[in-house]
């Protein structure tokens, strides 16, 4: 395999098994999914929405698994794309329940969402720390809009807002961890941190989908609201 991407601490030359612990945690994944789907799937009504979301978890697993064997540039791209189609997938799951399914809502929150995503990403490429952490600066929106989420909820006194907290304070965990993979190689005998990354994020993800299955089910048809529960809270 010619032309490899070496950037984590267990890879140490070309091959398909050269990172297996990182390329196994990618399970976790898979699990974090199984376990939101059968929620989901208990649901008399079932979301085309939430279950794409469910399903791009899976996806996440898969991609990664395929960047950390094949480790190729097309791979990294597998491995990329589906967590940034799950971060836009579910905050437009998030925005529709959110609003009872108002279009220009919706439209308006994403595109407030999108104009932030690129402003961070533009102040962390102007400071020249894009490179740095090991790249994890590159979820830093991701971080913000968990953060902001759970701050609106617990201002709304909405249950949603511990699976969003749980997920967010986990998720400083996994970046810190990602982060580390490098600088800790020597004393993890060249094992790494990025794998905790992998178990501890399919955990952050597992925890948003479910607090969506139970705190943010679809509304009832003719409906905008679920009867007892306002679900106008971000």
């Amino acid at each position: 395999m010619d032309g490899f991407i070496d950037i984590y601490c267990e890879r140490t030359a070309a091959g398909f098994w050269n990172e297996p612990i990182n390329a196994l945690t990618n399970l976790a994944f898979i699990f974090a999914a199984m376990v939101a789907w059968r929620l989901a799937w208990q649901r008399a009504r079932k979301s085309p929405l939430e279950l794409t979301v469910i399903a791009l978890v899976a996806i996440i697993g898969v991609g990664s698994f395929l960047f950390h064997t094949l480790a190729t540039p097309l791979s990294a791209a597998f491995d990329v794309v589906p967590i940034w189609l799950f971060f836009f997938a579910y905050l437009l799951l998030v925005f529709t329940r959110i609003s009872g399914g108002r279009a220009f809502d919706v439209i308006g929150y994403m595109v407030a969402t999108l104009l932030g995503f690129v402003a961070i990403v533009f102040v962390v490429g102007q400071l020249g720390a894009g490179g740095t952490l090991n790249g994890s600066l590159q979820y830093a929106p991701a971080l913000l809009a968990m953060a902001v989420a759970t701050a609106i909820a617990l201002w709304r006194h909405h249950p949603v807002w511990r699976y969003f907290a749980s997920a967010t304070a986990i998720f400083i965990m996994s970046l810190t961890f990602r982060s580390l993979d490098q600088a800790a190689c020597v004393a993890t005998a060249g094992i790494g941190t990025h794998f905790l990354w992998h178990m501890l994020n399919a955990t952050v993800l597992g925890i948003l989908l479910v607090g969506a299955v139970r705190e943010l089910p679809p509304a009832e048809a003719g409906s905008e609201l679920e009867p007892g529960r306002d679900r106008n809270v971000i």
